[in-house]
């Protein structure tokens, strides 16, 4: 997300009420937008369906459809997002801006081919007996999302954030048209208009591309060399998608808390609607997040090495990093108590939520841990960027194979505890990683002016 800093601290540097408030909110939508339009969307497109589809399983195997569509899909392309985007921002950093648009194009050409071959492979071999059009949805669905995945994150490192959530907006406006115009064709219907919204959303994300960098060649594998990319940046790009989906796909299939949907997908009702409902309340977090990390961090981030390449004093050096160490304290600070204001307002008004959208109480001490393990999630993501700008890829690639590993084992133990415990697996093995993230970067802070010189 490094450059969004530049328009937030426009923002900001207006001194008032009115600048601060469309700060944060700018933050909030770039940060959070693609992910509330996705929520949304798909709660519209079920809700809307309800007259036209019947019966309802139909609607709910639509939504447990797409939801392993993202979340595969995700996961699947983990390696390549930041390593990627990584080999970009050193290529332009070389004045080598010729070399992207080709190298992105022979990428999203990889994916594509690697996508669609493990997708032939797994409707073959796990979705036998469903109808041909439900597998031929299934398996565009994930090609497209594992390309928009590939070039949401990219287009992330080109600072072209409103664009981001404007094509997002765009893809989900039509996406639940093509769903509601195709809902009397029942489940491959809503899928088909699915599919229709996200490749419009890939159409327009890869023209911003080529509109972008223009450049004499249309394709070309530079990135795939050996020795290209950074493989601890692939690593924990996967290791961190899994460990934040690992309690998910274990209640899912669980047989005390998972039940089989349509083919081999399965959902968690007990587990399923207290996530979903929880996730939308880290954006305060989220735009925290951003406007502390990428404003006042990344600011002193850039003094303080533009102070080692111009060969500053060290004293001058050493206060740079302290200033750094005091905004990174006050952005986790802030983090943590914004998030916790949430967290109070879903525990106080989560009751009349549930009410309003017809679901029982008994959902509300999942909901209350899963807003905790939340905002957790936020702290973790502060921490791990900024390991991210400080370029520590060992130590983030041993904290998201930590959250992976606490993640299963503590969700296997409470699962095996009962119901009371359910969703206390997951906020665990985030507190853990949290904590251990905290000390990582207090030990690498303390010895960065030996680490930035002596590592030459």
């Amino acid at each position: 997300m490094a450059g969004i800093g530049f328009e937030l601290r426009k923002l900001m540097r207006k001194g008032t009420y009115a600048g601060l408030f469309r700060a944060y909110a700018y933050a909030g939508v770039v940060s959070a937008g693609p992910w509330v339009l996705s929520i949304v969307a798909i709660l519209v497109i079920g809700v809307m369906s309800l007259a036209v589809v019947s019966p309802e399983v139909l609607i709910t195997q639509f939504q447990v459809s797409v939801t392993f569509l993202l979340v595969s899909s995700i996961i699947f392309t983990g390696p390549v997002q930041l390593a990627f985007t990584r080999w970009v921002a050193d290529r332009l950093f070389e004045k080598k801006d010729a070399l992207v648009m080709p190298n992105f194009m022979g990428l999203l050409l990889c994916v594509m081919a690697a996508a669609g071959t493990t997708g032939i492979v797994l409707l073959f071999a796990l979705f036998g007996g469903l109808s041909d059009m439900y597998r031929v949805l299934m398996l565009s669905g994930f090609v497209i999302l594992c390309c928009v995945w590939t070039t949401t994150i990219f287009l992330s490192g080109m600072k072209r954030y409103r664009a981001i959530v404007s094509l997002f907006a765009l893809g989900y406006s039509i996406t639940v048209a093509a769903a509601l115009a195709l809902r009397p064709l029942g489940t491959e219907g809503l899928l088909f208009g699915f599919v229709i919204g996200h490749f419009v959303l890939l159409t327009g994300m890869v023209t911003l591309v080529i509109r972008e960098f223009p450049a004499p060649r249309l394709v070309a594998f530079d990135f795939a060399r050996r020795g290209a990319m950074f493989p601890a940046l692939a690593a924990s790009g996967l290791l961190y998608h899994l460990g934040i989906w690992a309690d998910k796909f274990i209640f899912w299939y669980s047989p005390e808390t998972g039940s089989r949907v349509i083919g081999p997908l399965h959902a968690s009702v007990i587990y399923d609607m207290p996530v979903f409902l929880a996730y939308l309340a880290i954006i305060p977090g989220m735009a925290v997040f951003l406007v502390r990390i990428e404003t006042d961090f990344a600011e002193y981030f850039e003094k303080f090495y533009e102070a080692v390449r111009a060969g500053s004093s060290i004293d001058f050096i050493e206060g740079m990093r302290e200033e750094m160490v005091f905004t990174i304290r006050q952005a986790l600070a802030e983090i943590v108590k914004i998030q916790g204001m949430a967290v109070l307002v879903v525990f106080a008004t989560g009751a009349w939520v549930l009410a309003r959208l017809g679901i029982s109480e008994l959902y509300l001490p999942l909901l209350y841990i899963n807003v905790v393990s939340a905002g957790l999630q936020v702290v973790l993501l502060g921490i791990l960027t900024v390991c991210y700008y400080l370029d520590k890829r060992a130590a983030v690639v041993g904290l998201t194979a930590l959250l992976v590993t606490a993640n299963v084992a503590l969700t296997l133990a409470t699962l095996a505890l009962g119901a009371p415990w359910y969703g206390y697996g997951f906020a665990a093995a985030l507190l853990v990683t949290v904590v251990a993230g905290v000390r990582v970067l207090e030990s690498k802070l303390g010895r960065l002016e030996y680490e930035t010189f002596m590592l030459q």
